[in-house]
Parts: C-alpha cells; sequence; structure tokens
C-alpha cells in the first residue's frame, strides 16, 4: 500500500463514499437494500454536509470513510479492494483520538466488524431485536473507552 491519507472530506467526495456504502449493502448477502444506491450518495452528502466523514484516500482514491458526530461513530466503511490493510484502524484510531468514549452500533450479522471493535478495545453494552433500525436486523451497541492515565 502507498501512503495513506486522512483528510475532512469534500462535497467532492460525496459520489465515491456513496459507492463505499453502495458496495458493502450488494456484496453483502445479509444486509437488504432499503435504499438506492442516488440515496446513498445523498446521505453520503449529507453527513459531509454536517461535517461528519473523514475519507482515507491511498493516492488519489478514497478508499474508506468514517462519520463521526462527537463520541458517535455513525459509520465506517472500508472498499472491498482496500480491506484487511490497515485503513479501517487508521480511520478508526483517528476518531478515538478525538474523543475519550465512542459508541457504534453494527449489525448482529456483521461478525467481522464485531472482531474488528473487539480487537480495538471496544465492549458489548447492548443487544437489539432490531425494532429500531431501519433494515429491521438485530445489532449491537458497542463502547469504548480511553482508559485513565
Amino acid at each position: 500500500m502507498t501512503a495513506l491519507v486522512l483528510r475532512a472530506a469534500r462535497s467532492t467526495d460525496a459520489g465515491k463514499v456513496g459507492a463505499i456504502l453502495s458496495e458493502f449493502i450488494d456484496t453483502t448477502p445479509w444486509m437488504p437494500r432499503i435504499h438506492t444506491r442516488a440515496e446513498d450518495i445523498g446521505f453520503a452528502a449529507h453527513m459531509i454536509d454536517r461535517g461528519w466523514v473523514t475519507v482515507a484516500q491511498v493516492d488519489t482514491q478514497v478508499a474508506g470513510f468514517a462519520a463521526q458526530a462527537g463520541s458517535k461513530l455513525h459509520a465506517l466503511y472500508v472498499a472491498k479492494a482496500a480491506r484487511s490493510k490497515g485503513i479501517g484502524a487508521a480511520l478508526l484510531h483517528a476518531a478515538m483520538a478525538q474523543t475519550d468514549q465512542l459508541t457504534l452500533w453494527t449489525f448482529q450479522a456483521n461478525t467481522r466488524a464485531q472482531t474488528f471493535y473487539t480487537r480495538h478495545g471496544f465492549a458489548e453494552m447492548e443487544h437489539t431485536d432490531g425494532a429500531r433500525n431501519d433494515e429491521g436486523l438485530p445489532d449491537i451497541r458497542f463502547e469504548w473507552q480511553r482508559e485513565a492515565t
């Protein structure tokens, strides 16, 4: 992997961020598609406009993104071709550096994400039946707390 750069997303990144989100949905058998790909781009633009999104750029390509508002990590996705190269960890560590606590949700079916977050010090706090998320899928709330020094 060449140099990885983390930077604030720009409005012109909405298409690439939306495409990464769409790719995850399209390549994950258990994930229902409840929005169009155009809506995924619109959602990405909305998160970018709010100032939540950090993108991971390798050379000139956006390879992943994280959306964070304060202590809430709303999204962290890496393009399929760029996974397992440290990009997700770099985005997560950047989010962790901004706060003393992070909360996030992931689906119970997303065992890869659960392993990733647990490896980075997150603990499972709550399991739900999915009644409160748009997808209707059972999920898990994870939390991370910086250790006192």
